[in-house]
């Protein structure tokens, strides 16, 4: 499968695209990739160093003639987001991505793609790795853990870099030009319950909501589409309050940013009130499908029965559960009134554990504006914490304010219409780029984003298109070409 995408034009990116997907790279574990990132750099004798928190940079002179040409950053992060179906067997740790072509799109099968951001990385490896392609000083960044906390950013200190330009290549619709993302805060909410022994004359059920699309949980979270969480809790909820039902456990979703597609609980109901319980339930499934059906038609809730568990949770701390999660805001809070269709402040219900005696609930809230963005996790806050949890708020990062009067903007905005005969999109996205945290440590950097049209990026439907691949790679070329001359 995947020699077919060595195949693919343009040669050289889809090659080390393939080259960095046999590398296992999740947010956190980047050793391998890391190390396959200075090798690659030092084949091609070029000044290549690791920085104190783990980011490579990799530096390449002007080609002939582009000496006088500002200095540009091209910047992309190397950790993925793991994702995979239920079905899947597959060890992120140690497998390479397994790739296949279906018409127009790349897409992995039955795992997370990594064109989020492999994509941006392959683009700077193959313009290094090219002797024919005019451009200016480049330093190539490559940052790590950008999915679980933008530390890799964040630790990047000042002085390393010289270039005057940005170029961040981890933009996922090809007609957008980027001068804005969201700042983030994870919001999680904690504490311990007490264990109860399981009601006499009990029967046991495992609840399972699968199929959900999923994806991402700033770019996607507009659309409206299924979270597994709500869902869980909602089925939750109405056993509890019509049938006493009592939990035993909850394993709800998997990465803070990654729209949470599969949730599974184990609950116990007097054996009286089974056939009640059942017809009940399936009644609500059916309005759940019917609720989603537009946007959900994979959608899967299971009922089934299983082994008696000992114990249930005690009864004061479930109902504090049930209650708070339903009441969480999950979805688009704000939107912008500055940008058209932005949205500006969100929450992601990412995580949702009830194992061993300890509750966690994990949300990212996100927003362009800080101050919409901590009035939103107050809200949270307020709402677990009246339920007795105790939270915390942590890993904020701060949002890239736009400016229009980007001298890099103009030459991306004019190429492309010079190009395509169409004015590019200048947007701001409601995902966390790297750009804000960069932008602390290096404030007069001028910064842009863009890439190719990627779908469905955090979840095992994440698929690239080649034919914009190819309109990416020859922006990226006449880009190189046209950056500014130095003042």
């Amino acid at each position: 499968m995947n020699s077919d995408i060595r195949n693919l034009e343009p040669k050289a990116l889809w090659n080390h695209f393939s080259d960095l997907n046999a590398v296992p790279r999740p947010s956190k574990k980047e050793e391998r990739v890391i190390q396959f990132m200075v090798d690659f750099g030092k084949q091609l004798q070029l000044e290549t160093m690791i920085d104190s928190v783990g980011n490579v940079i990799i530096k390449k002179p002007a080609s002939a003639g582009m000496e006088d040409r500002k200095t540009i950053v091209m910047q992309s992060h190397l950790d993925m987001v793991h994702q995979k179906n239920s079905d899947t067997i597959f060890d992120f740790d140690n497998e390479g991505i397994k790739m296949l072509i279906d018409g127009d799109w790349v897409k992995a099968d039955g795992t997370t793609l990594g064109a989020d951001n492999g994509l941006g990385v392959a683009t700077i490896m193959a313009i290094l790795s090219s002797t024919n392609i005019e451009h200016p000083a480049i330093e190539a960044l490559f940052t790590i853990d950008e999915e679980t906390g933008m530390t890799g950013a964040m630790g990047l200190e000042g002085g390393i870099l010289d270039g005057e330009i940005l170029l961040n290549l981890d933009t996922e619709e090809d007609d957008e030009i980027d001068i804005g993302c969201a700042g983030g805060v994870d919001v999680t909410a904690t504490r311990t319950y007490a264990l109860k022994d399981t009601p006499e004359q009990s029967i046991a059920f495992k609840i399972s909501v699968t199929g959900l699309s999923g994806g991402h949980s700033g770019m996607d979270i507009h659309k409206g589409l299924g979270n597994a969480n709500k869902i869980m809790n909602r089925l939750l909820y109405n056993g509890f309050e019509h049938f006493g039902l009592r939990i035993t456990a909850i394993d709800g979703g998997s990465l803070r940013n990654a729209i949470p597609r599969e949730s599974f609980a184990i609950i116990t109901i007097d054996e009286i009130s089974k056939e009640p319980f059942l017809f009940e339930i399936d009644e609500l499934i059916s309005t759940i499908k019917e609720e989603f059906s537009t946007i959900e038609s994979n959608l899967s809730i299971v009922v089934e029965p299983t082994k008696l568990p000992e114990h249930v949770m005690d009864l004061g701390v479930q109902e504090g559960l049930i209650k708070s999660i339903y009441g969480a805001l999950n979805g688009v809070y704000k939107m912008s009134a500055d940008m058209e269709d932005l949205v500006e402040t969100s929450n992601n219900i990412a995580r949702v554990i009830v194992k061993d005696e300890n509750i966690t609930i994990g949300c990212l809230t996100r927003s362009s504006s800080e101050s919409s963005k901590y009035d939103l996790a107050n809200s949270l806050r307020s709402t677990f914490e009246l339920a007795g949890f105790d939270v915390e708020l942590s890993g904020s990062y701060p949002g890239w304010q736009p400016n229009v009067d980007s001298e890099i903007l103009d030459v991306l905005s004019n190429l492309y219409e010079q190009l395509h005969g169409e004015k590019a999109r200048v947007v701001a996205c409601h995902a966390g780029l790297e750009c804000g945290i960069l932008g602390q440590n290096y404030p007069e950097m001028d910064m842009i984003s863009f890439g190719p049209t990627i779908l469905g990026a955090h979840s095992p439907d994440e698929r690239v298109s080649i034919s914009s691949v190819v309109k990416f790679w020859k922006f990226v070329v006449e880009i190189l070409k046209n950056v500014p001359k130095k003042s």
